[in-house]
């Protein structure tokens, strides 16, 4: 099986705290911030901690009509939280899952660092295009900044 991986680090002027609570509340800012890329995320298993199971319905934004998303893990304390697509056509028939590592890291500044990993895994040795993988750390980087902005606008 063959994976693809890609990062992105965001600098935000925001306290961790403040930047993992506003990344947490995505199932209800992501359709209200960003309709071009989510028309809707609800809880049809779960109530938020590991093992929950999310549908996303996607927006006119992104090339895909939904996925199922799995909690792997939660750790409020470190400002960390991963899941996994698990369902769905924006696995395109060739990967098995995606998996999502997120974390925000403090600074020393008092802001801090948005992380996310993101690995493709394939079912065989058809991978993701390096456009496709470009222009998704674009739709991720773009997520983060307008929930940072909203978090600024209201504190």
């Amino acid at each position: 099986m063959t994976s693809v991986t890609f990062e992105i680090e965001v600098a935000s002027q925001l306290p961790a705290d403040k930047v993992f609570k506003v990344f947490a509340d995505l199932d209800n800012l992501g359709p209200k911030l960003h309709p071009q890329y989510f028309k809707s995320i609800e809880t049809i298993e779960g109530n938020g901690d590991v093992g929950t199971i999310k549908l996303f319905t996607f927006g006119d934004g992104i090339p895909f009509t939904s996925g199922k998303y799995k909690t792997e893990s939660v750790d409020v304390s470190k400002y960390s939280y991963s899941y996994s697509v698990i369902e769905g056509d924006v696995l395109m028939g060739i990967l098995d899952s995606i998996n999502h590592d997120v974390k925000v890291v403090p600074s020393a500044d008092g802001g801090s660092v948005f992380k996310q990993t993101v690995v493709y895994n394939c079912k065989g040795s058809e991978k993701p295009s390096e456009e496709f993988l470009h222009k998704e750390k674009d739709v991720y980087s773009n997520i983060f900044k307008t929930l940072e902005a909203y978090a600024i606008a209201n504190p």
